[in-house]
């Protein structure tokens, strides 16, 4: 079984890979003819590849 903290992590890389993709595949195509709204996308796409990436290490780290 796996402590709490491992499984909050788990569940955290879940909702950020989820969110990622709505912003990939659907706000940032609504948001085609607003150049300021595209940026803030872009930087939050961004954002969440980098938390994914930490959690990822995270996790692996975890589970050796």
């Amino acid at each position: 079984m796996l402590d709490n903290h491992i499984y909050n992590l788990m569940e955290q890389i879940v909702d950020e890979s989820k969110s990622l993709w709505r912003i990939s595949k659907r706000y940032k195509q609504d948001a085609d003819d607003c150049a300021q709204c595209q940026a803030f996308w872009e930087k939050l796409d961004d954002d969440k590849e980098e938390h994914i990436e930490e959690l990822t290490e995270l996790i692996k780290a975890h589970l050796k």
